[in-house]
């Protein structure tokens, strides 16, 4: 039996400059960061022939082509099963459509418990772009290439998307005492709406095609706001950080109609009011977290309580995507 996991992420600064639509013309760069929020697969050979698979639902076939899981389907045509005999297993965390790349994440746990059961080394850049093709290429996923990286990586990495469909990897060159304060003051809430990002960035790309000029600008922005927010990070400016975060969310509330509603933003300005320095909707947008920069902890705490809204606690991942058994 082998047992892989892969962290979920959450974005601190350039989130959608990652889509193939924007960096195969102008490039992109964004910082994420894997939280201690995980995806597990476990993969193993069953005695009897076929393919067995235990996710929110039960299948078992004996052809590749009949599998309805499509990540699953494309996985196992990708390592060439000739006479299929395995039973996979997934679990989480946290729920999928929640906004924490928890779709890349699940790819790169996936593939890795694949290769690894066919005794095969994977270095993170490849598994990332393994599960890139997976999800891009063979599924036409209208998504971007951040959270199968920053999944394969682990850590807070800055990474940087080249027009040829390359990508950079480079670790946040952060103080520890930046370190523990960002990992102190950054607060997650589930917001209780879930949905499809899928949904939401063919929206963005159907609108980045009518208004071609305008989302493109609001990009080349976030972008220069990521570019700022690792300035102020590798400097020890967590605040400045904070106050970024802020003007990320207001131009990423600007991109797409999808990505707030009224009771979102009611929960934003309660948390802006009460603690909070800046903040954001973690993933595509219209639902999942709410992510607060806070140094007032207890304050912003007990706001978003009596609002109703469940904090879920975490640390910081600098493993990434791994075995844990086989």
């Amino acid at each position: 039996m082998i047992i892989t996991r892969s962290p979920l992420r959450i974005t601190l600064g350039g989130g959608g400059t990652d889509l193939p639509s924007y960096y195969r013309e102008h490039g992109g760069f964004l910082i994420a960061a894997a939280i201690d929020k995980y995806v597990y697969v476990t993969v193993m050979r069953p005695f009897t022939p076929g393919i067995y698979l235990k996710y929110s639902k039960l299948e078992h076939v004996d052809r590749t082509s009949d599998v309805q899981h499509p990540i699953i389907r494309e996985a196992i045509k990708l390592l060439d099963f000739r006479t299929p005999q395995v039973e996979i297993t997934t679990l989480a965390d946290i729920p999928a459509g929640t906004g924490l790349g928890s779709s890349g994440s699940f790819t790169t746990a996936l593939l890795k418990a694949l290769y690894a059961h066919r005794r095969r080394l994977l270095h993170p850049s490849e598994l990332a772009e393994l599960a890139c093709d997976v999800e891009i290429n063979r599924l036409g996923e209208p998504i971007g290439k951040q959270d199968q990286y920053i999944a394969a990586y682990g850590g807070i990495t800055c990474f940087t998307f080249n027009p040829d469909d390359t990508v950079e990897a480079q670790p946040l060159g952060i103080a520890m005492d930046s370190l523990f304060n960002l990992e102190d003051n950054l607060l997650l809430f589930f917001t209780g709406f879930s949905r499809s990002a899928s949904e939401i960035l063919q929206d963005q790309k159907q609108r980045s095609e009518e208004r071609e000029d305008e989302i493109r600008i609001n990009l080349d922005d976030i972008k220069a706001l990521g570019l700022k927010s690792r300035a102020a990070l590798e400097k020890g400016d967590t605040a400045t950080f904070g106050e970024l975060l802020h003007e990320h969310w207001e131009h990423k509330r600007r991109r797409s109609g999808g990505m707030s509603n009224p009771q979102i933003d009611e929960w934003y300005e309660l948390g802006r009011k009460n603690g909070a320095i800046g903040g954001k909707l973690v993933g595509a947008g219209g639902g999942g977290f709410l992510m607060f920069y806070a140094e007032d902890h207890r304050r912003l705490r007990a706001a978003m309580q009596t609002a109703g809204l469940e904090e879920v606690r975490f640390r910081f991942d600098f493993e990434g995507t791994k075995v844990l058994f086989g």
